[in-house]
């Protein structure tokens, strides 16, 4: 039966173009060229001069043959140069791929070689980071240096050795100023390459597609209410998740990004009270930080600033403090595989006048879908039913729409399985309350999130059991009032060992990144089912008792 809506007319230049977040820079460099783009230390861009270096940059890649299907990978930190990537080498049609500048020189390699990176820019603060990776990684990619201008002479790391073949300024000063940019073939194809902290082996790279990032800088928009007179300070570091596509939200609406490059309270009280920020996102060590600098690290303020986390829901105490020192917290919920935060904790004004108990209650739930998700919600991983809205029955949360990846890259079999049954599975167990605001329960995968980072158990496990005097260990998260949470090492040591605590922890620090190392490790038996398995609820159990939660 013929569609009487159709027109005879189908798709076309006129009436359908791929969704891509680069357009928003175009026309704000377009509607508001004098609009202060970026603040960076004492230097400024427009959104004019802003899309201009975008422009030069991506023109200088298509000449050195960067092209769609190519990854551009970058250890940069919160400066210009992270934003100005965000937009340039999407514009050749290539994949940006960040790393974290957390990580260690082994999983730099594998994610060299995985990604297969073809350029590699590189912050003089990582220099002999990434040149250690380079020497472990089979790919030996273009390698640009980035000469932050504004490193700060109470730089806490000094900059160090070039190691590109190639400048930053030099390369961006070899673009053409009315460079043509490459819109996307497909809003469906890759925009960002972002890996995940891995559970078990390697990490796994997560791919955004265009319509993705277009459509998560809209629901940005709404539920952190962006506007034009929003000023944003890079508190969240943009490696993850894209910064969680704030880069991208804030060329929408023409605001001012603010950046800085150490999370230091006096920058970020200066930069508040400076600059007039009006939005933030971190995890709870921002928070911490900011209430515990010194009186004369802080400055007073007018405006009430919104931050936005995405940890552990922070504790009443400490929702209270931020409240008086000026600032609005939101907490959100989502996961690498969703942009960034995709849940949020709206809050009903009604509840500000239940007592404090049920107050806190209602915060510590992850909350409801962003308006660009199509679903979020809790079913049985078996049965892919829906789990009834009593706030008891535990399932697996799901996700489901518009702002969800593509999937794993080079990883088939890991991208079935999180799709399975048309959900995108999150591995977070939580239960649904009637309501319908979501809460977690548990982490199926274990993970640890501490300091917005998250840290997989098995992979300090396995490194604990490197130790010759370790006969078995579990590894848990403990709750941290700074860092949201820490690994907890528990330990069974051989007979006639003489292992203490220091031992484990520097042993630890030989073989992973600092802040994946147990804060504290306990000695003694641990519990386990008659078959072996250790019985890890137990000892989750057992840290919530004094003498064992330090």
């Amino acid at each position: 039966m013929p569609n009487k809506f159709e027109t005879g007319l189908g798709r076309n230049p006129a009436n359908y173009q791929p969704l891509t977040p680069i357009v928003f820079l175009e026309r704000a460099a377009s509607v508001f060229p004098d609009q202060i783009a970026i603040i960076h230390q004492s230097s400024q861009l427009t959104y004019r001069q802003f899309w201009d270096r975008c422009r030069r940059l991506a023109s200088a890649l298509a000449k050195r043959g960067l092209k769609k299907g190519d990854t551009i990978t970058v250890m940069l930190s919160n400066t210009p140069a992270m934003l100005e990537v965000h937009f340039a080498v999407p514009m050749t049609g290539a994949v940006l791929h960040s790393f974290n500048t957390r990580l260690d020189p082994a999983i730099i390699a594998f994610q060299i070689d995985h990604a297969e990176s073809t350029m590699l820019i590189v912050d003089r603060e990582f220099s002999k980071l990434v040149a250690d990776a380079l020497e472990l990684s089979k790919t030996k990619p273009v390698v640009v240096d980035y000469d932050d201008p504004n490193y700060g002479e109470d730089a806490p790391y000094p900059k160090q050795d070039r190691i590109g073949a190639l400048d930053y300024e030099a390369l961006v000063g070899e673009g053409e100023e009315d460079f043509s940019w490459r819109q996307p073939d497909d809003e469906w194809d890759a925009i960002s390459l972002n890996y995940t902290s891995g559970t078990t082996g390697n990490p796994k790279g997560v791919v955004y597609h265009h319509r993705g990032a277009a459509l998560m800088a809209y629901n940005n928009t709404i539920h952190a209410n962006i506007t034009p007179r929003s000023v944003y300070l890079w508190t969240l570091p943009m490696f993850h998740c894209n910064g969680w596509c704030f880069p991208w939200t804030l060329a929408l609406t023409a605001s001012t990004h603010v950046c800085l490059r150490w999370v230091r309270a006096k920058a970020m009280y200066d930069a508040i009270a400076d600059h007039g920020v009006t939005h933030l996102c971190g995890a709870p060590i921002v928070m911490s930080t900011l209430l515990n600098a010194p009186d004369d690290e802080k400055r007073d303020f007018s405006q009430t600033v919104s931050f936005n986390t995405a940890a552990a829901p922070p504790p009443e105490s400490v929702l209270s403090g931020m409240a008086k020192a000026g600032f609005a917290v939101t907490h959100l919920y989502g996961l690498t595989e969703t942009y960034g935060p995709a849940v949020v904790n709206e809050w009903n004004p009604d509840w500000d006048n239940l007592p404090m108990e049920e107050r806190s209650r209602l915060k510590a739930r992850q909350g409801v879908s962003y308006a660009g998700l199509d679903a979020v919600d809790v079913l049985d991983p078996e049965t892919m039913q829906m789990v009834p809205p009593d706030g008891e029955t535990v399932g697996e949360i799901m996700f489901r729409g518009n702002i969800v990846m593509k999937g794993y890259l080079k990883n088939t079999a890991a991208t079935e399985e999180a799709f399975f049954g048309g959900w995108f599975h999150s591995g977070d167990l939580g239960v649904k309350h009637p309501d319908h605001y979501l809460q977690i329960k548990d982490r199926s995968k274990d993970i640890i999130i501490s300091g917005g980072e998250n840290i997989s158990s098995i992979e300090v496990e396995d490194a604990i059991y490197m130790h010759d005097s370790v006969s078995a260990c579990a590894v848990i998260a403990q709750p941290d009032e700074k860092w949201g949470e820490t690994p907890v090492a528990f330990v069974e040591t051989k007979p006639g060992s003489t292992v203490d605590e220091a031992d484990i922890i520097e042993h630890c620090k030989a073989r992973l990144a600092r802040f994946k190392c147990p804060k504290n490790v306990i000695f003694g038996e641990i519990p386990k089912t008659s078959t072996g398995k250790i019985q890890k609820f137990k000892l989750r159990e057992m840290i919530k008792t004094p003498e064992n939660n330090p």
